[in-house]
């Protein structure tokens, strides 16, 4: 069953174009993840707040990612690390177009 994988942390930058310079080999590598199907970077300059929403194949991929993720973001000096595993209602999210593979 596709999982949902919401993730954010207090974050001071950089953001945009200078997160994506920074972050590039970062991303890359998380499509290697096992059991991981897509990921939104997701931020907020405003709020201070860095993260992103995932989709993985099932909720033991996921679980997974999230201790490993907020392992690697702890040596990062990030704190205040939230993840939230999700069920994803297909049928629902068909219907509004919810990119869910």
């Amino acid at each position: 069953m596709n999982t949902l994988l919401q993730v954010d942390f207090d974050y001071s930058g950089p953001f945009g174009d200078e997160m994506a310079k920074m972050l590039k080999d970062l991303a890359e590598s998380i499509n290697h993840e096992p059991g991981m199907i897509w990921k939104i970077w997701t931020e907020s300059e405003f709020e201070k707040l860095g993260g992103g929403i995932y989709l993985f194949e099932d909720p033991k991929s996921a679980s997974a990612y999230l201790a490993m993720h907020s392992a690697r973001l702890t040596k990062m000096g990030i704190e205040n690390i939230r993840g939230r595993i999700f069920a994803v209602n297909s049928a629902l999210s068909t219907i509004n177009k919810g990119p869910i593979g």
